[in-house]
């Protein structure tokens, strides 16, 4: 099994198109914003594919859900928001030159997107098809996820744009990932007159992260990381309040409950502290299990092409632990999610689309 390498697919016309979605800035939590970029995203999948591309409502803003009719065979899954704000593109606007396209959000991840949607285009048969664009993937899928298990466990595989690892490997596996805030309440005192009388919220903080990062155990791919942290509120006042907020990834379930656990464990080192503990491993684990029987279909359309685990998570990861079979990757070849250099191949393209293609073709045909 080869990709055909005869399918038409214009790199001007994704460029034009990958052009229109960046240039239509779409940051998580910005409701207007993401309702333009919704509606850019629904003209593209109309324009090339017809139909007609639903908005579905929700408070983090309209997801796009577009589907070709018959009997659902496959789920093309991805989203629209950025983690860039307002006003990045005024900044670094979107250009396409020296074989690479840049802009805000051009590989994280609209470049995936418009990939799709022409390797589709190639398609004389897209019965069974269905793409879901979703408004919240940065920011945790909160709104979507149901939407996105219902419709997954409906098609029963699925195919994530999100941008290729290293090299334009294929995600085969992902950790699950969550966030964690560590609240700590203390008692304010003088700094200088009585210190004594106070309960040092920041004193406390300091125990927790000491406790919360010896949770971590790299060896089996379980990294818990204090990333932010505040307390106090005058350089005379010992500090009432603290929060320590903290990123974890697992690979697997056993760890999710044992790190859930853990910090529902914490408890206060300092005399009259009182801590409360919000979050949690809201993505599960993705495991390399899910992704083998369409990597191999994958390995078969582009030979040499390699899969790998990443420590990130997606939406991939919701429904891999639903036992649908997921394989992700499959977006634009490129770098730099959410820096300002990121960047998409524009050579790689149009064989991504074909790949794409290929693979909705195999999974309509089996």
């Amino acid at each position: 099994m080869t990709m055909h390498k005869t399918a038409q697919v214009s790199i001007d016309a994704m460029i034009d198109d990958l052009r229109a979605l960046v240039e239509t800035e779409s940051p998580s939590h910005h409701p207007g914003a993401l309702r333009a970029s919704a509606h850019a995203v629904a003209a593209v999948v109309e324009r090339r594919l017809g139909g007609r591309a639903v908005l579905v409502e929700s408070e983090a803003g309209p997801h796009v859900h577009w589907a070709a009719g018959g009997d659902p065979k496959v789920l093309i899954l991805g989203h629209h928001d950025t983690v860039f704000p307002l006003g990045t593109l005024a900044r670094r606007p979107f250009k396409a030159e020296d074989g690479r396209a840049t802009g805000p959000g051009v590989f994280d991840m609209l470049g995936g997107l418009v990939q799709a949607v022409h390797g589709l285009a190639t398609l004389d048969d897209r019965s069974g098809v269905e793409i879901l664009v979703t408004a919240d993937e940065e920011v945790g899928s909160h709104s979507s996820r149901t939407l996105i298990e219902e419709r997954a466990l409906a098609c029963g595989a699925v195919l994530v744009v999100e941008g290729a690892a290293d090299g334009g490997a294929l995600k085969t596996g992902r950790k699950g990932c969550g966030t964690f805030q560590v609240s700590i309440k203390g008692r304010a005192s003088h700094a200088g007159l009585e210190p004594e009388a106070g309960v040092n919220a920041l004193i406390e903080a300091a125990h927790q992260v000491v406790d919360i990062a010896s949770l971590g155990r790299p060896g089996i791919g379980t990294t818990v990381t204090p990333t932010v942290a505040s307390a106090g509120t005058q350089s005379n006042v010992v500090p009432a309040e603290a929060t320590v907020v903290v990123d974890v990834r697992v690979e697997s379930a056993g760890e999710k409950e044992r790190i859930e656990s853990a910090f529902a464990a914490l408890a206060p080192h300092l005399e009259g502290a009182e801590i409360t503990v919000d979050g949690s491993i809201h993505r599960p684990p993705m495991p390399e299990s899910a992704s083998a029987e369409l990597m191999a279909v994958a390995e078969q359309l582009m030979p040499g092409l390699e899969g790998t685990a990443v420590g990130g998570g997606s939406d991939g990861n919701f429904t891999a632990a639903l036992g649908v079979p997921t394989l992700d990757g499959l977006g634009a070849v490129g770098g730099g999610a959410h820096a300002d250099h990121e960047y998409v191949l524009i050579d790689a393209m149009a064989e991504r689309a074909r790949l794409v293609a290929g693979l909705v073709n195999a999974i309509q045909t089996a």
